[in-house]
């Protein structure tokens, strides 16, 4: 690794996946984090604050707050002020773009930053999705999410970095047959850089989940860049890796203590857990006892053969739905003995029926940090907000280890144009 800095600005951050990822790497230092969401960004707060104080060799701070000793409001009074104001808590939206602008081009005088390296982030992905076009009568016509990528554009015309990372979902690609995708891909072109694009899926990049995502590559016309393919890693485990040091929960527990025994290979290889981690957010909701009964028949018929069963399948006494034709496969286990996951998704803020415990012992949905963990967050990564808001964040984010590999390509580049300037 050199000793070479690049910034970079993140819009529409969420909790800050895509930006775990760039820090992880190494070369990347964050300047803003733009985020609508309260509770996504009191997140990217505290992870500010963590990366300060390991930086300055006070983690002890950070795991007092993490143990309860001190509170968040003492949290982030142990860091610099004008850490936590990069972290820019607005809408984007053509009323606040220029407050935005203007709160970044101040971080970016104060610390004689002069050119911006790279932009990332992606506009929610709920007008695009085909779920979200499934359930919205309009097609998702008429959502204004559609047009968000016209913000976007703003701050590339306005900081022309060298580069930006646009993530989404695959069905961008499709929504409005086909045409917004046009006019996303000739806008970012209209802007002044060059422009690829290739779904990639997290699971190739070392995460245990099957997550595929659209990530679109630009880079100034300028520049001698090309798209940052990472190398395919893939690791020989299952994804009951991931659970098998966390301690046995039933509905409604909390536990703050690791199981006993080593941790996997692979959580200690991509540093989801390291040594000296204080678990957090070993926390799972309660259940009434007719999903209870449900969960047993599915992890049963799942570990039994691996039978995904329908809504219909089930024992007729277990049906308390009167619709049971649409979103028939609602409850479905997490393939613990699988090399993935299915994805990720935020609607495991309603209820957990789509990611059910394989551990038929526990007969439960998993916890925060069993989500965290399948998303590649790590263990010392905190998640703010109540429960559902917690698992919001981590159903819409992108994996950490995902972002992580696109940020080693990227640096390459960077460095390579730097030695083509000496």
């Amino acid at each position: 690794m050199n000793d070479r800095k690049y910034n970079f600005i993140d819009l529409f951050a969420g909790a800050g996946g895509l930006s775990e990822g760039f820090i992880a790497q190494g070369n990347f230092v964050p300047i803003a984090h733009v985020e609508m969401n309260k509770y996504a960004s009191e997140t990217l707060k505290t992870r500010a604050c963590y990366y300060y104080l390991a930086e300055n060799n006070l983690l002890s701070v950070y795991r007092n707050y993490l143990t309860g000793q001190i509170t968040r409001e003492q949290l982030y009074a142990s860091v610099p002020f004008g850490l936590l104001n990069t972290i820019i808590n607005k809408e984007i939206s053509s009323n606040s773009i220029h407050e935005i602008f203007e709160t970044i081009d101040g971080i970016v005088n104060v610390h004689n930053l002069g050119e911006i390296d790279l932009i990332v982030g992606g506009p929610p992905c709920q007008a695009y999705s085909l779920m979200g076009r499934a359930v919205d009568a309009k097609n998702m016509r008429k959502d204004p999410r559609n047009y968000l990528y016209k913000q976007y554009v703003k701050f590339l015309k306005h900081y022309k970095p060298k580069a930006f990372v646009f993530e989404n979902v695959p069905g961008i690609v499709t929504a409005g047959k086909g045409e917004r995708f046009k006019r996303i891909i000739g806008a970012f072109r209209t802007a002044g850089y060059n422009v690829e694009y290739h779904i990639l899926d997290a699971y190739d990049y070392g995460v245990l989940q099957q997550r595929r995502r659209m990530i679109i590559f630009g880079w100034r016309n300028d520049l001698q860049y090309n798209y940052p393919f990472p190398p395919v890693v893939h690791y020989n485990v299952t994804v009951n890796a991931l659970f098998r040091d966390l301690s046995h929960l039933t509905p409604g527990e909390e536990h703050n203590r690791y199981a006993p025994g080593r941790a996997s290979g692979y959580l200690r290889h991509t540093g989801i857990r390291k040594p000296g981690d204080i678990l957090t957010l070993h926390m799972c909701r309660m259940h009434n006892q007719n999903d209870l009964d449900i969960y047993h028949h599915v992890i049963e018929a799942w570990n039994n053969g691996h039978h995904r069963l329908k809504y219909y399948d089930l024992p007729e006494e277990l049906r308390t739905r009167q619709n049971e034709t649409s979103f028939v496969d609602r409850y479905k286990v997490v393939a613990g003995d699988m090399p993935y996951s299915h994805t990720m998704i935020a609607h495991i803020a309603k209820d957990g029926h789509y990611f059910i415990h394989p551990d038929i012992n526990q007969c439960r949905s998993i916890s925060v940090r069993e989500a965290a963990r399948i998303q590649s967050f790590p263990d010392d990564f905190y998640f703010e907000g109540p429960r559902s808001a917690k698992f919001t964040q981590i159903g819409n984010a992108v994996p950490p280890l995902m972002a992580h590999a696109l940020a080693v390509e990227i640096a390459q580049m960077l460095d390579q144009e730097g030695e083509r300037q000496l």
